[in-house]
């Protein structure tokens, strides 16, 4: 196993020694130069596995060097080492590729902790396939393990990205529509990634009590407050090597919001009762369906939360715009489901295809797997037909639209974005499958009620089969 090589370069004769000494100690070779220009020479002669780089150097600065190295060698990760407090100059330099950055004084666990991660790239990063190499090849290479399927173009740069992002540790914000996938992709970057053997912490901010929030998020001493009979890891803690993914970011009390931004940017938290921050180690990536510009500027959402979590943008799309998308989503869908019930093997005739590509689908993802979960339920055989599918009414009826909107075509007239998105059914609020869990829920416990609790009665009364009515029953968690 070869030596890995790290190029230092910073213009403090004793900052050099200290990278060097502590390089040579984790069995790394290290060259070592003072400014801009000598370490792009270097850079062209020899060959590198990291560059640490320092922000200011003689005759440039460290963001200098970035870019060279983004536009000569990609394939190299480089961190940049800067002044105490300097957030901003971090987050440009991560805005342009670089790794990570560690802020002066050089705290060497933390810069440890670095290079171990940056060299863990090269043995995590999927092996490059012919098209990777030979444009001429077609489309770019699927990764067999990934869970994003589909060929349509926006899956395709969507995995591309990915793989981009999951080179660096710069904080991710992923933008989608609810039921878009925004948590599998937030798991594709961290899977790519050289944090893919440490912790993944998914957390729904929404579903946390605001009185408990900062526990949850930094955890407790014994005897913090009453009931706390016990020292309590919280998620940063859990996700310590990791990532920590915030799922719906936007929810977050400002109070917290206060809270988190300290913990990013210093790298350290504070448990609930402690007296000194403790160091962490974890990638942030966030999410949410609302439009958290539209949160700053009403000031519900702090703006330099909101830089600190938005280095990076990542936009997932919306099944409306993955034209074919849906006959292989489908199919793997019905497959899980045929499984996860015990039912014999589904598949959609043509008719029943013909309408779901014909669909809006404002539930996106998942609101595909919602509907053909009830239709392979309805169906009596294994061929799920058009009959058997069961689409929102909420949403235009294939009559209604015609052809599937691609992105191309723009935004619908006023009038029919108000027939697709009724009044009384407000998406950026309420998942679609949420909303129709509730309304069928509703109606199963009114026909088990007037039946009184005679569930083959009930089934009758909803003009379902017992079979039927007991997936249902079984799915939403009536008893």
């Amino acid at each position: 196993m070869s030596i890995k090589h790290v190029l230092v370069v910073d213009d403090e004769p004793d900052i050099c020694e200290l990278l060097e000494i502590t390089l040579a100690r984790m069995g790394l070779e290290a060259t070592s130069t003072g400014a801009l220009q000598p370490a792009r020479d270097l850079l062209e002669t020899g060959s590198f596995d990291l560059c640490l780089t320092d922000m200011r150097l003689p005759d440039g600065d460290g963001l200098d060097l970035v870019r060279h190295i983004q536009a000569a060698r990609p394939e190299l990760p480089v961190a940049v080492i800067t002044a105490h407090g300097s957030v901003d100059t971090a987050v440009q330099a991560l805005k342009l590729g670089a790794f990570d950055f560690v802020s002066k004084p050089v705290d060497l666990k933390q810069l440890r902790e670095l290079i171990d991660s940056a060299l863990r790239m090269e043995s995590t990063s999927p092996a490059p396939a012919a098209s990777d190499t030979h444009p001429s090849a077609g489309k770019p290479p699927v990764d067999p393990e990934s869970p994003l399927l589909g060929e349509s173009g926006p899956m395709q740069q969507l995995r591309a990205t990915i793989r981009k992002l999951a080179r660096s540790q710069a904080p991710v914000f992923i933008a989608g529509e609810s039921g878009s996938g925004k948590e599998l992709v937030a798991r594709e970057i961290h899977r790519l990634g050289p944090r893919a053997d440490r912790p993944f912490v998914p957390v729904n901010c929404g579903a946390i009590p605001a009185e408990l929030m900062e526990s949850e998020f930094f955890g407790h001493r014994k005897g913090a407050f009453t009931g706390a009979t016990q020292d309590h890891a919280g998620l940063f803690q859990a996700a310590e090597g990791g990532t920590l993914f915030l799922d719906e970011v936007a929810d977050l009390p400002l109070a917290m919001q206060v809270k988190l931004l300290r913990a990013i940017q210093e790298r350290a938290i504070k448990p609930v009762g402690g007296s000194r921050e403790m160091p962490v180690d974890v990638r942030i990536l966030s999410a949410t369906h609302h439009d958290l510009e539209r949160a700053v500027r009403e000031g519900r959402f702090r703006q330099d939360l909101y830089y600190r979590l938005n280095v990076i943008e990542l936009r997932v799309p919306p099944l409306r715009e993955r034209d074919g998308d849906i006959p292989r989503l489908a199919a793997e869908m019905l497959q899980r489901i045929s499984e996860q019930w015990g039912l014999e093997a589904r598949r959609l005739a043509p008719d029943a295809m013909e309408l779901l590509e014909r669909h809006h689908f404002p539930g996106n993802v998942r609101e595909l797997e919602n509907i053909l979960e009830r239709a392979a339920t309805l169906a009596e055989g294994p061929t799920i037909h058009a009959s058997n599918v069961d689409l929102p009414a909420s949403t235009p009826a294939p009559e209604d639209t015609g052809e599937r909107r691609s992105p191309a075509q723009g935004n619908p007239p006023p009038e029919l974005e108000e027939r697709q998105t009724p009044p009384s059914v407000r998406y950026d609020d309420v998942g679609l499958d949420d909303h129709l869990a509730d309304q069928e829920r509703q109606a199963i416990e009114t026909a088990l009620h007037q039946t009184g609790g005679n569930r083959t009665a009930a089934a009758r009364l909803l003009g379902l089969s017992f079979r039927q009515l007991r997936y249902r029953l079984k799915k939403l968690g009536i008893e």
